[in-house]
């Protein structure tokens, strides 16, 4: 019976993610604007963030992934591949997941391609997982605002901020990134 309940809601809440997705499908220029927002907003938020970023060979920002569960839960959101400053795709990131988790939240999501191998190996993929298709090695800031000197090391390094409402569990694991054809 329980199970039968968890499915139901695990449902119900990918069908309103879904919807939401489908409804609010942004276009080129609002997608573009929130990117340059979301930088601004990280830049902000730590210097080392932004001295890795112009280090990167490319970008990958989704100003606003909207998560949430009951139980079972799923987020969306879609953003923009930045090389040398300018858009060159667009893409949504999707996952879902099981466990404990109540409430839901927006939060900023950037990816950092710190070379140019993974960069390439990520845009000829035709859906990129994290965890499975490369590892993204999760930023956390230390004392003084600094990142861990083992994070800057990886090839790719991502970043979750701006969060706003409240959720357990914030990770890249699980999360499905795939090309938007405009």
């Amino acid at each position: 019976m329980y199970m039968k309940r968890l499915a139901i809601r695990g449902f119900a809440v990918a069908l309103w993610l879904g919807g939401m997705a489908a409804a609010g499908a942004a276009s080129k220029e609002e997608i573009d604007a929130e990117v340059q927002e979301a930088l601004e907003n990280f830049y902000k938020q730590t210097s080392a963030g932004k001295r890795l970023a112009q280090k990167a060979a490319g970008m990958l920002v989704f100003p606003k992934v909207i998560k949430a569960g009951i139980g079972i839960g799923g987020e969306y959101g879609e953003g923009a591949l930045l090389v040398k400053g300018g858009t060159v795709a667009y893409y949504s990131t999707a996952a879902a997941s099981i466990g404990f988790q109540l409430g839901a939240q927006v939060k900023s999501q950037i990816i950092l391609f710190m070379n140019g191998k993974v960069l390439a190996d990520f845009r000829r993929s035709q859906g990129w997982q994290a965890g499975v298709d490369g590892s993204v090695a999760l930023a956390t800031l230390g004392a003084g605002g600094e990142i861990s000197t083992d994070t800057v090391k990886e090839p790719i390094i991502g970043f979750i901020f701006s969060n706003k409402g409240l959720m357990y569990n914030l990770t890249f694991e699980g999360s499905k990134l795939t090309r938007i054809e405009r």
